[in-house]
């Protein structure tokens, strides 16, 4: 983890969680039908006109421990201002508008080692058509 995962989790929203089932979908954000790229905003937006939705808060870190076979990251930069190539960012709803508070985790693996990081980004950030998102599914789907 890094100090932006350690922060997420120490939001209340992981405290006492009731357990439940959550089906999930990966798109990227071209296949979204943003072949240019697009805001989180943006993302999400069009993600949610398409029928999927949001990720609990607490995916990410379930979904570390459950996701043995994710692809290896080729570049091991841990922070460059952009999402990592290999990476799965957990579309979730945002914890806290602060600019400086973490946005939500992605997942990624470098050099065998599974990652369970935290990232910031502003309104303004734009995602890459390749990056990839995990949404969750419709109810009707579990």
């Amino acid at each position: 983890m890094n100090v932006h995962a350690e922060t997420l989790l120490k939001h209340d929203v992981f405290d006492d969680q009731a357990p439940r089932p959550v089906v999930i979908t990966e798109r990227t954000v071209a296949e979204l039908g943003l072949p240019s790229g697009a805001t989180l905003t943006q993302i999400f937006e069009v993600a949610q006109q398409q029928g999927l939705s949001l990720c609990p808060a607490d995916t990410g870190p379930y979904l570390r421990m459950a996701l043995n076979e994710q692809q290896a990251s080729r570049d091991s930069v841990m922070s460059s201002g952009r999402a990592p190539e290999g990476g799965l960012t957990v579309a979730a709803e945002v914890l806290d508008e602060d600019p400086e508070y973490p946005k939500g985790f992605y997942l990624r693996v470098v050099k065998g080692r599974a990652w369970l990081r935290g990232y910031q980004c502003d309104d303004e950030h734009k995602w890459s058509p390749d990056d990839r998102f995990i949404f969750q599914l419709p109810p009707a789907h579990v």
